[in-house]
């Protein structure tokens, strides 16, 4: 069986992460296919939503670390760089949206990687833990970028330090993740919001990502002149006049992804 596997249907790319009996801990095979099939939601015109989510009880537990025993600098450095890093540049750089789905324990890398997503949704048994000061490392895959902008600095650095795990209610109310669904519905809502953003205006999506993804590291002035770049690529998709036109006509748009 794939370490990961890819379903598509209504315009959405279905990804799992497929190791259910090591809460899909991630390995070097994971790694690796899931950024191939990244690529391929990427270039796929027909895929317009990605979504993420993990098979049986977990998401994703981090990493296997029975593939990191006694790792020397050279191969700590190369799995860093190869297996998380080139995947969390895949997601923020795909100009479609990505949910994760968080469907049990996110922990470590696991949790940096749903953190890595657009939107974020869990079941109500869900839960995040930056796991890694429990083993004596930093938290990698993006998790000190993401998460304090996410929640705080205080709360960021109190979460990493402490490994302490945080429960799905209370990553929404902390404003980590979008919403937490009960678990007799968590699949049914979760893969309904992937549809849905799969029959949006692709293209204006994309753009808004490619915006939020600099918004940081920008002045205002530097935003503001982004966003009119931006937007005059918007203004000459077909998603807007057929926006427009379905305004003007007093019907609901059927937007192409162009």
């Amino acid at each position: 069986m794939s370490t990961v596997l890819l379903h598509k249907e209504n315009g959405v790319g279905y990804l799992t992460l497929n190791r259910p009996e090591t809460y899909n801990s991630y390995n070097k095979d994971m790694a690796f296919t899931l950024q191939a099939l990244l690529d391929d939601c990427a270039a796929d015109d027909a895929v317009r939503c990605v979504y993420i989510t993990g098979a049986g009880k977990g998401f994703c537990s981090g990493q296997d670390l029975s593939e990191a025993m006694n790792p020397s600098p050279e191969d700590f450095e190369r799995m860093v760089r190869e297996h998380y890093n080139a995947t969390i540049l895949r997601i923020r750089n795909m100009e479609k949206p990505v949910i994760a789905a968080v469907n049990g324990v996110a922990a470590g890398a696991g949790a940096n990687l749903a953190l890595a997503c657009d939107i974020v949704v869990a079941n109500t048994s869900a839960s995040f833990m930056q796991a890694f000061s429990r083993i004596g490392l930093i938290p990698d895959s993006g998790g000190t970028y993401f998460l304090p902008r996410l929640v705080g600095m205080q709360r960021a650095a109190a979460l990493m330090m402490t490994a302490e795990k945080v429960a799905a209610a209370d990553a929404v109310a902390m404003g980590m993740i979008f919403k937490a669904y009960a678990d007799d519905v968590f699949e049914a809502e979760s893969k309904k919001l992937a549809v849905t953003l799969a029959q949006m205006p692709t293209k204006g999506i994309g753009l808004t990502k490619r915006l939020l993804n600099v918004t940081y590291s920008n002045t205002l002035e530097e935003q503001l002149n982004e966003e009119k770049v931006v937007q005059m690529q918007a203004g000459a998709s077909e998603d807007f006049r057929e926006g427009v036109q379905a305004f003007l006509e007093k019907r609901k748009p059927v937007f192409n992804g162009k």
